[in-house]
């Protein structure tokens, strides 16, 4: 567990240098850490160590941690990152912080519907297929904009901003294209929706490009808990 703590250190590193390097307040850019297929074990170490926002891909992997650690970690801040079938909407209604892979409106008005009242409004991030791959999900810049006019007006929710996975490739000029778009979109989108303040790009290989191209939330897994387990 050590190398938790070391590598969560590591990466706070490299998100202060990055912010640096582009005139930018490391206090504007926030870390996001990964924890799918880790025990609730390694969350535990990274909570202890100051780490408060976790994300999770697998909806009921991560109930069973959320579950698992209320009583020790009482104020962590769960975000489901990955994909949300309308079957599983009312447990991650009642239970996360944040839903980050939004690209339906019937998905949205569910998580609405669900939230319970005693609850803050459920944070929510638009999931955006910038490079237009076949193989992911998420929506075009165009359908992105006329979703987030709709979620606006959805009683439960607070929309927050837009995630994305860009291309995998190690062409940097290809990669920072995608990102600056991404930037476009939200800087238009803020303008029309004051809630708008998160722009969820950038990931343990890439967080320094996505940093200097203007992410205010890198979600960082491997570089904190080592390779995926499959």
């Amino acid at each position: 567990m050590n190398t938790i703590l070391q590598q969560l250190h590591l990466v706070h590193d490299r998100i202060s240098n990055a912010a640096i390097s582009c005139d930018r307040h490391p206090d504007t850019v926030q870390l996001l850490a990964v924890s799918k297929t880790k025990p609730a074990a390694g969350v535990l170490t990274a909570y202890q160590a100051g780490q408060r926002q976790f994300g999770e891909n697998y909806v009921q992997e991560a109930l069973d941690k959320i579950a698992s650690l209320r009583a020790d970690c009482p104020d962590i801040v769960w975000h489901l990152i990955g994909p949300l079938q309308s079957n599983k909407t009312k447990p991650v209604a009642e239970a996360f912080d944040w839903v980050q892979s939004v690209s339906r409106l019937k998905i949205a008005e569910r998580l609405s519907a669900q939230r319970p009242e005693h609850l803050p409004a459920l944070n929510i991030c638009l999931q955006v297929n910038i490079s237009q791959e076949a193989s992911k999900s998420g929506l075009s810049i165009t359908e992105a904009e006329v979703l987030a006019a709709d979620i606006a007006k959805l009683p439960r929710l607070c929309l927050r901003g837009i995630m994305a996975i860009p291309e995998a490739t190690d062409d940097n000029e290809k990669l920072s294209a995608q990102l600056v778009e991404l930037r476009q979109l939200f800087d238009r989108m803020a303008e029309k929706h004051p809630t708008i303040d998160t722009l969820s790009m950038g990931m343990s290989n890439d967080l320094e490009l996505a940093v200097a191209c203007g992410s205010t939330l890198v979600r960082v897994g491997t570089a904190i808990f080592g390779s995926r387990n499959v």
